[in-house]
C-alpha cells in the first residue's frame, strides 16, 4: 500500500511538471509545445540534482509500462480517416517504415557509442 502510494505521488510530480511545462510553453515566444519544454525541464532539474532520479524511478517505471495504454486511443481515433488510407495508404505505410527503421539505426547508433564509452572510461 505504501509503495502504491509512492508511486502515485511520484506520478502526480511528473503531472504537475506538465502542466508547469505547458504554461511555460503558452508564456515562452518559442514555438516549443509543452512536452518538450517538459522534457528538458525534468532534465534540468535532475542534472542540477534538485531532483534525485530515486525520488521518482518507481513512477516513471510504472509509466514506461503502461505506456502501450497510451497510444491505444491515438490508434483508435485512426479509424476515423478510411478515405485517407484509402487514397494515400501506401505512401502512409511506406513514411512509418521508413522513420521506425530510422529510429531503430538511429538508437542502435547511439546504444553502441554509450556502451563503447562506459566500456572506455571501465578499462
Amino acid at each position: 500500500m505504501r509503495k502504491m502510494a509512492g508511486i502515485a505521488l511520484q506520478i502526480l510530480f511528473f503531472v504537475g511538471i506538465a502542466q508547469i511545462a505547458d504554461v511555460l510553453a503558452s508564456i515562452l515566444p518559442i514555438p516549443v509545445p509543452g512536452s518538450i519544454v517538459g522534457i528538458v525541464l525534468l532534465f534540468v532539474l535532475l542534472k542540477l540534482k534538485i531532483v534525485r532520479l530515486g525520488w521518482i524511478e518507481q513512477g516513471s517505471n510504472w509509466l514506461i509500462a503502461q505506456m502501450l495504454l497510451f497510444f491505444i486511443p491515438a490508434t483508435v481515433g485512426i479509424m476515423n480517416y478510411k478515405s485517407m488510407f484509402m487514397t494515400s495508404g501506401l505512401r502512409i505505410i511506406g513514411t512509418i517504415a521508413i522513420s521506425t527503421a530510422a529510429v531503430m539505426i538511429c538508437s542502435g547508433y547511439i546504444g553502441e557509442r554509450i556502451a563503447a564509452r562506459k566500456e572506455g572510461e571501465a578499462s
